[in-house]
């Protein structure tokens, strides 16, 4: 197993390597608006973010729970757990691991997680 070095990523050093199933997240405070039912909680870490920083590429973690959200322009990579994504006026995502799934900047959402969700991404601002 490989492990990430923060400190040798970056705008200069562009290539890296995480594995994603047992990379170290942080806690990531959670609007209580946001929160429908249950208590999840988000952990994440940006692994990349451009030097204007309008693009991020991290890891994402969410435990069961219903939340909304308005998303960025993303693309992600589900590595584990189940989740039924809810877009306003739109389709209804059921994501599990390996499914990639792409959100338009602006898809206002509802995010029933099942079991706990893990998920790489990019994410243009």
């Amino acid at each position: 197993m490989t492990t990430f070095d923060q400190s040798a990523a970056g705008p200069t050093s562009p290539s890296f390597v995480v594995h994603i199933p047992d990379a170290e997240l942080e806690v990531e405070p959670l609007d209580p608006t946001q929160v429908v039912s249950g208590a999840p909680v988000v952990t994440g870490k940006v692994l990349w973010e451009s030097e204007d920083g309008r693009q991020l590429r991290g890891i994402w973690q969410i435990t069961p729970g219903v939340v909304t959200d308005t998303e960025a322009n993303e693309l992600f990579v589900v590595v584990s757990g189940r989740a039924t994504v809810e877009v306003d006026g739109g389709a209804t995502l059921e994501v599990g691991p390996g499914d990639a799934c792409v959100l338009r900047e602006g898809d206002r959402t509802t995010w029933t997680v099942h079991e706990t969700l893990r998920k790489a991404y990019h994410i243009t601002l």
